[in-house]
């Protein structure tokens, strides 16, 4: 099965207060750092969500809708698959961590780290499409969660060190970037 990298940019970066994919990280755009992370990791092609021309992005089918409606464009424009999904906002993830999602065998749709929801490999297929079309068609916001959409699909949790886990830091506020950036 293909794998096929993520990157989750499709945000409003609110509580930022300005574009978290064009922060800049280490010389480049957040967003470009992102992408060949994946690419290092060993995925086949990468998509990016969120209306991002430069990056050949896909929109979201529903406006608004988090992470699971980036999700839904993504898989809307793939065949059945195996998707690596990161945030834009992880910029101390390192390709080794996301090979060991690749890697893992899992009989569940969802392989993620323990405690953290993202990053994550889903298995796309149509058990994940129908969950994924539930979640949007749902009137309650709260049930169009990353955590909604694993459970629905069935996870399987990799343990991290404390080195590991240093990685998934994710920069939401001005104060969590300054601190990556220290």
């Amino acid at each position: 099965m293909p794998l096929i990298g993520v990157v989750l940019a499709g945000g409003l970066s609110s509580r930022m207060g300005r574009d978290k994919a064009l922060l800049p990280w280490e010389g480049r755009p957040l967003i470009e750092h992102q992408i060949d992370v994946l690419l290092a990791a060993g995925v086949h092609e990468v998509r990016v969500s969120g209306d991002r021309p430069d990056y050949h992005g896909v929109t979201d089918p529903v406006p608004q809708a988090g992470p699971v409606g980036g999700i839904a464009g993504v898989a809307a424009a793939c065949e059945d698959g195996e998707l690596l999904i990161i945030p834009v906002d992880m910029p101390r993830l390192q390709p080794a961590l996301l090979a060991r999602l690749c890697n893992t065998k899992a009989a569940a749709g969802c392989v993620r780290f323990t405690d953290h929801m993202l990053p994550m490999r889903l298995r796309l297929d149509a058990a994940c499409r129908d969950a994924l079309a539930s979640l949007l068609a749902s009137r309650d916001k709260h049930a169009r969660s990353v955590r909604a959409l694993q459970e629905q699909v069935g996870v399987q949790e990799i343990t991290l060190s404390a080195e590991e886990a240093a990685q998934l830091i994710d920069c939401n506020t001005e104060e969590t970037w300054r601190e990556v950036n220290a």
